[in-house]
């Protein structure tokens, strides 16, 4: 068995330790520590328009001064349904200085999901944007929502943004008004109405729940994931301390990964907080604005997906920007080709690495390190005080030497306590104190790990393991290639045989035998994709990760139809 101690100090970043001092506070109080720190610093930049620590701080003070003055207590869930805005920020502290448990919801979802997780959380509260009244509305009694506080993306623009915004917002169709009813609040109207004169409660870290983070319901049904205090304090002081150089209070973070993931929640606002930086808060991923606000306000810190890296490469007019402000940035939810980071880093100067993580451990576990050793293909090195071990896919119990393929399986302080009121799945997940993950891995003989893929989207064809990754870790090679997946489907002969959809970069043309000779070239024959289907975009979760289940499921029905 691989001595894991003797790799991490021989590989581990000399600017880190193995095992790092953390402070004992929730994760609201690294706000309050920051705003008594920098109150004049920049807090938020959303739209051209700007808060300080100062003004942030009394905001989140106010609106959690209102929730208690709405029943919310101690232990209760309330849900949160918007965008990346002020908002967003204000009330996800504001939930936990009120000792509540922030819900957090894709703005995305329908009916049936919003039910769901309303229903499934215990949910009282909700903090909305007014343009999802409509779905809102239509579940709100099945779900037993009593409070809905609604909010607008006006409601925080500066002048004159925020009297232009209606009459645009009008024009497109997109603007709402929201009927007085019960149960129905202003969120601009509690902050006036009501004094920073928040409760105070005292919190144990390792127990008192800060986050339900619902899974993407990607490999089945939703669940709660429940991290605590202690989960998510720790996850964001880890990914601090693993950049080195990190100014307090001189950061800027580009802030476009959705704050209701995990990963934007923990790699970008309480990055923020733990650092005194400052979020450029990006409501929607469009390549154009990404640009304008890299050159405007000069992030230092970008984490994303390799999605979005992938269209800042490709735009037209990237070299009409100033995008050198940027230093560093760790990329997860999917694997990073190569020549993704490599031109990256070319545009930007900064450093672009492939990290891993999950909503079960908060999430980040592993990364490359920002400087020395890093690995092409490879999720790096587990963080601070977190350990990972490969272990059989069959039966979960044998633990497998370097180099051999299984079940990658994690511990640490920032994995979950579990599964919201799902002991069941819980027991499954999480055994004898480790985290099995359901990716495949392995590990080599410096300690680095790589996903080979996940257990379910294993594709065996004639009796051979083939693993989606390897084949779009090919495509993405191409020239003419700009996004690829690779799936199963049935083959009568071997069982399984590889299908790949492909979207081509702008202005160029290819064929699928084009394609094809192509992997012939580079892959083993029983690994050559047998189809190929051309697509404008593959469907994705809302923070990049290419959704193989849905190809899936279309390739399953399409051929049910055909007979």
């Amino acid at each position: 068995m691989p001595d894991l101690e003797k790799l991490w100090q021989a590989n581990y970043p000399d600017h880190i330790g193995r095992h790092l001092d953390y402070p004992d506070l929730a994760v609201h109080q690294f706000l309050e520590r920051s705003a008594e720190k920098y109150p004049d610093n920049l807090a938020t930049v959303f739209m051209g328009g700007k808060l300080t620590f100062r003004q942030l701080i009394d905001k989140v003070y106010r609106f959690a001064t209102a929730l208690a003055a709405l029943g919310v207590k101690k232990g209760d869930r309330v849900a949160v349904m918007l965008p990346n805005c002020p908002q967003m920020v204000i009330a996800c502290y504001g939930i936990l200085k009120a000792g509540g448990v922030v819900v957090a919801f894709n703005p995305l979802y329908v009916e049936r999901e919003i039910q769901h997780q309303i229903t499934d959380s215990g949910a009282k509260v909700m903090v909305a944007l007014d343009l999802l009244h409509g779905r809102i509305s239509n579940v709100r009694g099945p779900s037993g929502l009593d409070t809905v506080i609604w909010t607008g993306i006006k409601d925080f623009l500066p002048f004159p943004l925020k009297q232009l915004y209606p009459i645009k917002a009008k024009k497109e169709g997109m603007y709402v008004e929201i009927p007085p009813g019960p149960g129905d609040y202003q969120f601009t109207d509690l902050l006036k109405k009501y004094d920073p004169n928040p409760p105070s409660y005292e919190f144990d870290l390792d127990e008192d729940l800060c986050c339900l983070q619902y899974t993407g319901g990607t490999t089945g049904v939703s669940k709660g994931c429940m991290l605590t205090h202690r989960n998510l304090a720790v996850n964001a002081v880890q990914v601090s301390r693993w950049m080195p150089g990190l100014k307090e209070g001189g950061e800027r973070v580009l802030t476009v990964l959705p704050l209701f993931h995990s990963y934007g929640m923990t790699c970008c606002m309480n990055l923020s907080a733990v650092l005194g930086a400052a979020m450029i808060l990006i409501p929607r991923f469009i390549v154009a604005d990404i640009l304008k606000a890299i050159d405007r306000w000069k992030p230092t810190l970008y984490p994303g997906a390799p999605t979005m890296y992938i269209a800042i490469n490709s735009h037209p007019d990237v070299k009409k920007y100033n995008l050198k402000s940027i230093s560093a940035c760790i990329s997860g939810s999917a694997a990073l080709p190569v020549e993704v980071q490599k031109t990256f880093e070319e545009l930007t100067g900064g450093r672009l690495v492939e990290g891993y993580g999950l909503s079960e451990a908060s999430p980040v576990t592993h990364s490359n390190p920002i400087y020395g050793l890093r690995k092409n293909g490879c999720i790096g090195l587990p963080f601070p005080d977190t350990v990972s071990k490969i272990m059989d896919i069959e039966t979960g119990e044998k633990e497998l030497p370097i180099g051999e393929t299984g079940e990658l399986v994690i511990k640490g302080p920032q994995v979950m306590k579990g599964y919201w009121n799902k002991p069941d799945e819980t027991a499954v997940a999480l055994r004898g104190g480790w985290l099995y993950t359901g990716d495949i891995a392995k590990m080599d003989e410096d300690g680095y790990t790589y996903i080979v893929d996940r257990k379910k989207e294993l594709i065996i064809a004639g009796g051979f393991n083939i693993y989606p990754r390897e084949i779009e870790e090919v495509l993405y090679e191409h020239p003419k290639i700009l996004e690829a997946a690779a799936i199963g489907v049935p083959d009568e002969y071997r069982g399984e045989t590889v299908k790949i959809f492909v979207v081509l970069k702008p202005g160029v043309e290819a064929t699928a035998e084009e394609i094809i000779e192509y992997c012939r070239a580079k892959l083993a024959k029983y690994k050559v994709p047998k189809f190929v289907e051309f697509r404008s975009e593959l469907p994705k979760t809302i923070v990049g990760k290419v959704l193989r289940r849905i190809l899936a499921d279309e390739e399953r029905k399409k051929r049910q139809e055909a007979g």
